[in-house]
């Protein structure tokens, strides 16, 4: 396995396939005294580490031949910038056309058109490609979609990682010791070590596990005799309930529009600073009215007044035929309007600007409640508050950078938005934390990230929080201390790139990902298989396919044209993988149902057990007795 990349993701994805998943692999990094080849170099140091390490500015012809590329089974492109990923990869087709490419990229359209024509490109210099297509040769992902659904279901719902599948929804949710199972529970993922679990799917949850331990795809009898003693983590169906409705107070756009005016700060036109400019050109223009009135003979009074305004913005003819005092008075007036001006031409451009600044965010209403607050519109926070606005969630939004990337698509969805610093107390009331149902914050500095959550659990302490924190450590020690302050208040820590990372090393295995769900240090990842062919599925039935600790089938269906992969439309995304159009999966099969060539089904495995079904490699277990009519040498090849 080779893996270029220079960020997290690279680093996390490297440990991934090197410790779970025991890959020889190589990474290709800029720099070793980048900050995130530090862990990496270590792994590289370990004799019993097969990691080896290269280091270059870009992944060019000549890197990626040192790297391995020629001989590889696989290669992640995991550089944040989509156009190096893009080049790299054409680049790896042409020293390898059979390499399997798994790469990085933000912009879901161009991915699409990408891995389609990676993908011709394979199939015009490989015969018989459509038949092995189930292990497509380009997989495009992008961390951010990877990451957004876990996001958005530990800030929305609270707990529970969601799963989208055939049109249907489903989350892992847990149930406590001794709860009845629900009508809506599928199959039990995980037994818990404990009567309950806090966040099983945190990555920093860091309690030691009691005597038994955390179990992953427990058996039926497991799963049935703890449910009295030991928390369990249920899939269960999200129906049409668990997503919120409309709120009923949405704005139409013509009240949208009402509200956006009355809320504009029109109060900086008449600033102190504006007000002090415009009363000195007004008593100039007073004082120079009056000395006209007594000097002037015969002049009206409007005209006393015109004609000073007209000479202090230098727009009144030369007064030559006039007499002597008008003369004086209008240099007068236009020495004046040289020193007056300049200051009223500050003063207007500064409120401008202050307004233009200020009517760029658009607070919220004094009733809003149980709403979300975001902080943070990168690239990440942009994917969430899109995420969360298609369910209907109520969303307040704060971003110190007006320019950031997810700052017009605020406006256009009319979602309310605060530009300023989150840390601020003021900014969070304005905000309306203190009736807010969930903090998610989301910006890139954890330091300034802890400081939000601080400062909102002051005002708010039984506010549900998820925060970014990249850093596992400190992640760990910032949540059990928030946790320990704040017992009856959930706080959730998320790494993006953590996240990712095992959705990534699925993708290099050959695999179809479909979802990610963390249970405590493990990781459930579920996938699609087509059955026909593969050793340790067809034949048997759902019960003797199940494969304690390692992987249970969830679902049958039919498996479709492999050409259809090509097929596949915008339409047929989740979390930036592009899968064929869904041909229907029964969720509650019967256990006795017998997997046949032509079923494909959905899987949740284990990070050991997906490797074992993709090397091959199968569990030693006995067949399933064969009928008495059939000769030894059908149950032999059978």
């Amino acid at each position: 396995m080779v893996i270029c990349g220079d960020d997290g993701l690279a680093r996390r994805l490297a440990v991934e396939l090197d410790a779970v998943c025991g890959e020889t692999v190589t990474v290709v990094l800029p720099s070793r005294r980048d900050e995130h080849s530090g862990e990496i170099d270590a792994l590289h140091r370990n004799p019993n580490s097969p990691v080896e390490l290269i280091t270059s500015a870009r992944p060019d012809d000549q890197t990626l031949r040192a790297a391995g590329v020629e001989r590889a089974a696989a290669l992640a492109l995991a550089y944040g910038d989509d156009q190096t990923n893009m080049m790299a990869a054409l680049l790896a087709r042409s020293i390898n056309p059979s390499i399997r490419l798994v790469i990085r990229m933000y912009h879901r359209e161009r991915g699409r058109h990408l891995e389609q024509l990676l993908d011709r490109a394979v199939a015009a210099r490989t015969p018989g490609v459509e038949e092995a297509f189930v292990d497509a040769s380009t997989t495009v992902l992008s961390d951010a979609d990877t990451a957004v659904p876990e996001l958005v279901a530990a800030a929305a719902l609270g707990q529970g990682h969601t799963l989208q599948v055939d049109g249907k929804v489903f989350r892992g949710v847990v149930r406590p010791a001794g709860e009845a199972p629900h009508a809506s529970d599928l199959a039990t993922l995980a037994v818990f070590s404990g009567s309950d679990r806090d966040d099983p799917r945190s990555q920093d949850s860091a309690e030691t596990p009691g005597a038994d331990g955390t179990q992953l795809l427990p058996d039926t009898v497991t799963s049935y005799h703890r449910q009295f003693t030991h928390g369990r983590l249920m899939l269960e169906e999200v129906t049409h309930d668990g997503v919120p409705d409309a709120p009923a107070d949405a704005l139409t756009p013509g009240s949208w529009l009402r509200e956006r005016l009355a809320h504009l700060p029109w109060k900086v036109f008449v600033s102190r600073e504006v007000m002090s400019v415009f009363g000195l050109l007004a008593a100039v223009v007073v004082l120079l009215s009056i000395a006209t009135l007594l000097l002037v003979d015969g002049i009206p009074l409007w005209k006393a007044v015109y004609l000073p305004m007209l000479d202090i913005f230098t727009m009144g003819d030369p007064a030559t035929d006039e007499e002597p005092a008008r003369r004086v008075l209008q240099l007068i007036a236009g020495f004046v309007g040289l020193a007056v001006l300049p200051l009223v031409v500050a003063a207007t451009l500064n409120a401008s600007e202050v307004f233009r600044a200020a009517s760029a965010a658009h607070p919220p209403t004094e009733d809003l409640a149980d709403h979300i607050v975001l902080v943070g519109l990168g690239k990440i926070g942009t994917r969430v508050l899109g995420r969360l606005r298609s369910t209907h969630h109520r969303v307040v939004v704060i971003e110190r950078d007006p320019h950031a990337r997810g700052v017009s698509a605020a406006r256009e969805l009319g979602v309310p938005l605060l530009l300023d610093e989150a840390t601020s107390p003021r900014v969070l009331d304005l905000a309306r934390i203190g009736r807010a149902k969930s903090l998610l914050v989301l910006s890139r500095d954890d330091s300034a990230n802890l400081d939000i959550v601080m400062a909102a659990r002051e005002a708010n302490p039984g506010i549900r929080v998820v925060m970014r924190l990249y850093d596992d450590d400190f992640a760990a020690t910032v949540s059990h201390t928030l946790r320990a302050s704040h017992p009856h208040a959930a706080t959730r820590s998320r790494s993006v790139s953590a996240l990712a990372a095992p959705s990534f090393a699925a993708a290099m295995m050959g695999r179809h990902v479909l979802g990610v769900m963390p249970v405590e240090r493990g990781v459930l990842l579920f996938t699609v298989v087509d059955v026909a062919g593969h050793p340790a599925l067809e034949g048997f039935s759902i019960h003797e396919a199940f494969k304690q600790n390692e992987w249970r089938v969830l679902a049958v269906g039919s498996s479709t044209d492999p050409a259809a992969y090509r097929a596949a439309s915008a339409s047929d995304t989740l979390d930036g993988l592009y899968l064929p159009r869904a041909t229907g999966f029964d969720w509650r099969p019967p256990h006795g149902r017998v997997l046949r060539a032509g079923d494909r089904v959905v899987l949740a495995t284990t990070r050991r057990g997906l490797d074992i079904l993709m090397t091959g490699v199968q569990p030693h277990r006995e067949p399933p007795a064969a009928p008495a009519d059939t000769s030894a040498t059908d149950r032999e090849t059978r």
